[in-house]
């Protein structure tokens, strides 16, 4: 098997390894991994087109119509609204001609604020401070295999923890913290489950993340609440950290079905 998440064929079709395996279905791949390669995506095609001019990446709003495969995907990229100061960009992850996953991602400008940042977020126990967790006791596949996860449960419905990846994202490439974070945190939905994922099934349609801050350091924190309505609708939602404290917030949209 390959030594990371997946390998690149040429500009936009990738070939995931075995390590992708899903969690509802192993024969299909975890969306996570593929979140995080298709930010990866924009950020490449960002820095190709504004050289030493970068904008900052902060919000990525994904849209996921239908499972993947283990085969090879293809991830295109359209610059929907140009700017100096904002940017916003599409990428469409597809296999074999049908779309799965569509994003799109907001890049800004940086601006000097170090003068008033601050959060209201409380931050969360390190993961030396919390005890190992086998995420793969509950849920199947390659992927989640691969992951090093602690948890401290709250409650039905909630939990903290930390996750950090067992492989690169993409073979031979470097990429950012905020593409890392975004090839784990769809697992967000799956650390404080409120039922049983043996007796409802509850993936999620879409993942939404919005940064205040770049994400720094392999471990991803995890603050997520989980709540399930009476007709069939769930969010998950989460508060991100990395080891200096909260980044960002992400929600998941789910299906719930017993």
């Amino acid at each position: 098997m390959k030594m990371a998440y997946f390998e690149r064929v040429d500009d936009r079709n990738f070939q995931p390894s075995d390590h992708v395996g899903g969690a509802w279905n192993v024969a299909e791949q975890h969306v996570a991994p593929a979140l995080g390669l298709m930010a990866h995506m924009l950020e490449t095609d960002h820095l190709a087109r504004r050289g030493g001019d970068p904008l900052r990446l902060g919000r990525l709003s994904y849209d996921i119509m239908g499972t993947l495969p283990i085969d090879l995907i293809r991830i295109d990229v359209e610059v929907i609204r140009a700017g100096r100061t904002i940017e916003l960009v599409e990428a469409r992850l597809s296999h074999a001609g049908r779309t799965a996953i569509l994003l799109r991602g907001w890049f800004v400008q940086a601006y000097a604020t170090d003068a008033i940042a601050a959060t209201a977020l409380p931050s969360i126990a390190p993961p030396d401070e919390m005890a190992p967790f086998d995420i793969t006791a509950s849920w199947p596949g390659g992927f989640l295999k691969s992951l090093e996860a602690r948890r401290q449960a709250i409650g039905p419905g909630r939990a903290n923890g930390w996750l950090r990846a067992g492989l690169p994202l993409v073979a031979g490439e470097d990429v950012s913290a905020t593409a890392r974070v975004m090839g784990l945190v769809d697992v967000a939905n799956g650390m404080a489950p409120l039922v049983s994922p043996l007796d409802v099934a509850f993936p999620n349609l879409d993942l939404t993340a919005c940064f205040f801050r770049e994400p720094a350091g392999p471990w991803l924190g995890l603050q997520s609440a989980v709540s399930i309505g009476p007709a069939g609708m769930g969010l998950t939602q989460t508060i991100i950290h990395d080891l200096e404290g909260p980044i960002g917030a992400v929600s998941q949209f789910l299906t719930v079905r017993p």
